[in-house]
């Protein structure tokens, strides 16, 4: 997709790339093509992302056995992602995965990652009041960034960028995947789940 992309633009797809992961479409578009730079475009091309490039797709170690997890347990949990609604959506139906009963994506927010805006309406969403810790599982550093900014706890997958760059987006905690991270269990009375991460 990226390389279709960039023979439109006449950029090479690998600098798209470097300046795209875990930001929003629209507004890496907004500085290579202002005049694409709207939903209706964005949602288009995103949408056929899992339809085109599905067989592709590498499931991070651990992930499906964690939200399983956390389902089986009725435990809150959210995605809050950088991708459109469309895009979201087939890619949870080509998994197979879970789907929460929130959610936020990039057309719900005015200022996409590092702004902290996604994850405070994902913590609102949740109903999670300020003093409740949240934990953020991300894999860029604008994630990580908007997820510290918005006062969560923040581990690091090292699934698409060097564990270098995690740490020093601020992550709490550095894995390699969901392999590391074991759900404990969820109190519902004080709305506080356990985790355990073998970051070593």
């Amino acid at each position: 997709m990226l390389h279709s992309i960039g023979s439109e633009l006449n950029i090479d797809p690998d600098t798209i790339l470097a300046t795209s992961h875990g930001r929003r479409s629209i507004d890496v578009l907004k500085g290579y093509d202002p005049k694409n730079a709207n939903w209706e475009y964005v949602a288009k091309i995103e949408g056929m992302i899992p339809q085109r490039y599905g067989q592709d797709a590498k499931e991070i170690p651990g992930s499906r056995r964690i939200l399983s997890a956390l389902e089986e347990a009725g435990a809150p949990w959210a995605i809050v992602t950088s991708g459109t609604r469309p895009l979201v959506d087939g890619w949870l139906e080509r998994l197979g995965l879970a789907r929460p009963e929130q959610m936020v994506t990039a057309e719900e927010v005015e200022n996409g990652k590092p702004d902290p805006a996604c994850y405070s309406l994902g913590r609102a969403r949740l109903g999670l009041s300020a003093d409740i810790p949240i934990l953020v599982i991300e894999d860029s550093p604008a994630g990580i960034k908007s997820g510290k900014a918005a006062g969560c706890n923040v581990l690091g997958l090292t699934t698409t960028h060097p564990a270098k760059d995690v740490q020093e987006a601020g992550a709490d905690w550095v894995v390699q995947d969901l392999q590391s991270v074991t759900f404990e269990g969820w109190d519902s009375k004080t709305r506080r789940m356990t985790l355990q991460i073998n970051a070593g």
